[in-house]
């Protein structure tokens, strides 16, 4: 890994804050990696250093389980496209247990900043609206370690298809190479 030299997370919020707004009045910045590399650890970090002016979308609530299929189409329809024109967005999550989406509306504000984390969640049809991509990485076996703590060793088979379906995903997008800012998620950010 090459990662970036690290940065804090004050240090980050303020270069976020700093840049213009390209999404309608917010900047949307996509938190990418492969799973259990430290996406959402960031994401809570800078969430809580940004405060009142961020709203966090997990894209893993867009998935319709194991698959990234739809997840984007659902995340432009349900906030980008409305915070494009200023308006709160709202999307359905998907329940991992039940496997189907729940029909309540989770609100997407019209904040500042919308922090957007999860595999995929950086795209090349996003460019135009997105204001800083931030690639997360860690090696597989410390991902893997990490993954089947949180969900489970009787998943290790969807896991390991999934690293081949984000492996995919990011080499046809080139989301590692197109990143802003790369960081080490074993070292964290701090």
């Amino acid at each position: 890994m090459d990662a970036d030299p690290p940065l804090s997370v004050a240090a980050l919020a303020a270069r976020i804050l700093d840049a213009p707004p390209r999404l309608g009045g917010t900047r949307l910045v996509c938190i990418d990696g492969p799973a259990g590399s430290g996406k959402t650890t960031l994401a809570g970090r800078l969430a809580a250093a940004l405060g009142d002016a961020v709203a966090v979308v997990h894209l893993e609530d867009l998935y319709a389980g194991w698959t990234l299929t739809g997840a984007l189409a659902r995340l432009s329809a349900g906030a980008l496209r409305p915070l494009s024109e200023g308006l709160p967005g709202a999307h359905s999550r998907y329940d991992w247990h039940a496997g189907r989406f729940m029909p309540d509306r989770v609100a997407v504000p019209a904040a500042p900043v919308l922090l957007v984390e999860g595999c995929g969640s950086s795209p090349r049809a996003l460019d135009p609206w997105t204001t800083l991509r931030i690639w997360v990485e860690a090696p597989v076996p410390v991902r893997t370690e990490r993954g089947l703590a949180r969900d489970g060793a009787n998943l290790a088979a969807e896991w390991r298809r999934w690293q081949d379906l984000e492996a995919a995903e990011f080499a046809t997008q080139g989301t590692r190479a197109r990143a802003d800012i790369r960081v080490d998620g074993t070292a964290g950010i701090e």
